[in-house]
């Protein structure tokens, strides 16, 4: 018997033990490599959508003896079933099954000749288990949504924004989507990155932000001076310009921001790729956290394509971006500059058509939010600054305004109760 037979017949002993494992354990048809194996795996999923029970007696109900080994064949494999092994089995027939697919796209690529870009991308796609030459079928989800009715089902809110209009607009950043906040220069798109981050930390998410344009000390300066409250231009000198009260919250500070768990990727020139492969990466150090990821901003993320047409370079990216939102069941929140088309009009507000090198943004993004600050364009009110963040589109839900005070000196934003 090969390794690669008693690790598939341990793998199959462990879900006729525990039948739950052929649907949770993420196995697919195409990991086994005899036929046999893929025809038993087969049977116990038919057997598990019809709600009975599996082992080597009712197997043999599903298909010619002959095609499952045997009756025989079937009773022994409770002997390989290994539960504490079972994890171990499945990554190596995971990563086996990976491995042989590599070999079929060089096999093609040579064939068809094909070019180093769509070799790469061939690859990418193959990491998303589960897409590449896999059954796509919905049976074993209608399987799972069979109590649903009779089933109280708790609401669930996304991500908090720490806005209280917005959460009621959004009901919180959700999974799998693409937020992007789009602004002019100047109108606190990072700070207000920086302001969903934090809370989104705080609240036990793990925010992972792709800072291509600011360093990772000046972004950690800035989470700082939220936290605390402190004044961007004292922090330059805090020794000198602190006082004796602010320099006794300062380690206070430090240790609330610690508890938010952010993580910041400052390498300037990234692509869609290399974040999905570094956000994968902190992802698995802590997989009982849940992610949202930030990218501060669309238009310095370096395109993958080879076109000259920044329309589509950039659509191509926001496509890329969705993907990573769907990959990791997780939102992503990127920020994005708008065109000066905004400048020469008398109302200021941005609308859709704004979006600098739009491409596919407006089709790709779940949502899409603007802000604007009047007392940037009128500098002579004396109106508090005011920010509002305009949700323009919301693909599963409302649209609307929200409102919140805006502190440049600190980059806070401040929720107004009404």
């Amino acid at each position: 018997m090969t390794c690669h037979e008693q690790i598939e017949k341990g793998v199959l002993g462990t879900m006729l033990s525990e039948n739950y494992l052929i649907v949770d354990s993420d196995v697919f048809q195409d990991f086994f490599i005899s036929q046999i194996h893929k025809n038993i795996f087969g049977c116990m999923q038919a057997l598990l959508a019809k709600k009975r029970p599996v082992d080597y007696v009712t197997l043999l109900t599903m298909m010619e003896p002959v095609l499952l080994g045997g009756a025989n064949y079937l009773a022994e494999l409770a002997n390989f079933a290994s539960p504490t092994k079972f994890d171990r089995y499945v990554d190596m027939m995971r990563e086996a099954w990976k491995n042989r697919e590599k070999n079929k796209i060089l096999i093609q690529a040579k064939e068809g000749d094909w070019e180093i870009g769509s070799i790469q991308q061939a690859f990418e796609d193959l990491e998303k288990e589960g897409s590449a030459g896999l059954d796509a079928g919905i049976k074993m989800d209608l399987v799972r949504m069979g109590e649903r009715p009779y089933e109280e089902k708790q609401h669930v809110p996304g991500v908090p924004t720490g806005l209280h209009d917005m959460d009621k607009l959004l009901d919180g950043f959700q999974p799998a989507e693409l937020i992007v906040i789009a602004a002019r220069p100047s109108m606190g798109k990072t700070d207000t990155l920086n302001h969903f981050a934090l809370h989104a930390g705080l609240a036990g998410y793990k925010p992972i932000i792709f800072s291509l344009e600011m360093s990772r000390t000046s972004m950690i300066d800035r989470f700082i001076a939220i936290t605390g409250g402190y004044n961007r231009l004292r922090m330059r000198n805090p020794y000198t310009h602190f006082t004796d009260k602010q320099k006794s919250n300062w380690l206070p500070t430090l240790a609330r921001l610690d508890e938010a768990n952010i993580h910041i990727d400052d390498r300037a020139g990234l692509t869609v790729s290399q974040m999905r492969a570094a956000a994968r990466k902190m992802i698995h150090t802590e997989p009982k956290q849940k992610p949202i990821i930030f990218v501060d901003y669309l238009q310095i993320i370096r395109g993958d394509s080879q076109s000259y047409n920044r329309t589509e370079v950039v659509g191509q990216i926001s496509n890329d971006l969705k993907q990573m939102a769907k990959e990791f069941d997780c939102p992503v929140v990127c920020l994005s500059q708008l065109n000066r088309g905004v400048e020469i009009r008398d109302n200021k507000r941005p609308v859709m058509s704004d979006l600098r090198d739009s491409g596919n943004i407006e089709q790709d993004a779940d949502v899409i939010g603007f802000l604007y600050r009047d007392d940037y364009y009128n500098k002579e009110t004396d109106m508090p600054a005011l920010l509002e963040i305009h949700i323009a589109k919301n693909r599963n839900g409302p649209t609307g305004t929200t409102t919140v005070r805006y502190v440049k000196e600190t980059g806070i934003l401040h929720n107004i109760e009404w």
